[in-house]
């Protein structure tokens, strides 16, 4: 089943990229899959998201894993991880 979903982008992620959103068709089930599948793109892509890289994930600005199912119009967020202080 194919999704229409919205991934943003942000700080590092948001720079490499050189963008902060975009909408997209995919058939990926889950979150890790998604990454997968972008980091495929290759280039800055697979630079970005590569599977060694820490990043974090969110869906409906809910964290979440990478084996959490994707959902029809879903906001996907993938950003790294923050520290306070």
């Amino acid at each position: 089943m194919t999704l229409q979903i919205t991934v943003r982008y942000f700080a590092s992620l948001r720079e490499a990229l050189g963008m902060d959103a975009e909408a997209l068709s995919t058939q990926a089930p889950t979150l890790g899959a998604l990454r997968r599948e972008l980091a495929a793109r290759g280039g800055r892509y697979a630079e970005a998201l590569a599977p060694g890289k820490a990043v974090r994930a969110a869906q409906n600005q809910v964290m979440a894993g990478d084996d959490e199912a994707l959902t029809a119009d879903a906001e996907v967020a993938f950003f790294p991880p923050v520290t306070g202080g």
